[in-house]
């Protein structure tokens, strides 16, 4: 299980200043905390590609900010993670939350066909999550439990390192 208080301590651990998102099931326990802790500020955006750019100021600013926001978004706002962050080379994790994860099959099809993307029993943008990040070249852990946390240090010191962004995804609701 992923715990609220034990994310929060890694990201306080590597000196995460604001998160910057968009709350869905998955995450809507992080944001709850946020709200109340004076460590890190939270930045709500009402569309998954203002948070890309809001980051970039941030960072531009002198901050250490992280970006919260569902596949489903990211795949929306594409071309504001590759605008922003990509292309002017910030060095910022994104925790995606990865909605459909335990609707994929074991082995999910490559590539993908219309009927794989059709199928009832599976979450289409479950399926597109990963060849996307593969496909836009942005680094991605998966991270499921807290025993997977230090994988947030990993992504953010692998950011800094490379000058650019990063993904951390979320395999379970976070509680």
């Amino acid at each position: 299980m992923l715990t609220t208080r034990r994310l929060l301590d890694s990201l306080k651990q590597i000196g995460i200043t604001h998160v910057v998102g968009l709350p869905d099931n998955s995450t809507a326990a992080l944001f709850h905390e946020l709200a109340d802790d004076p460590d890190i500020y939270l930045i709500t955006v009402t569309r998954e590609g203002e948070a890309f750019a809001t980051a970039a100021g941030l960072w531009m600013g002198g901050q250490s900010p992280l970006v919260v926001i569902q596949n489903t978004g990211l795949l929306e706002s594409g071309d504001a993670l590759r605008g922003t962050l990509m292309r002017m080379r910030i060095p910022v994790v994104c925790l995606v939350s990865y909605r459909g994860y335990k609707s994929l099959p074991p082995t999910p099809p490559d590539p993908l066909t219309p009927d794989d993307l059709s199928r009832r029993e599976v979450d289409s943008v479950a399926t597109l999550l990963e060849p996307t990040l593969c496909a836009w070249n942005l680094p991605y852990e998966l991270v499921g439990d807290n025993a997977e946390l230090g994988k947030i240090q990993a992504a953010h010191e692998r950011a800094q390192l490379e000058s650019r962004p990063t993904a951390v995804v979320i395999t379970d609701t976070i509680r």
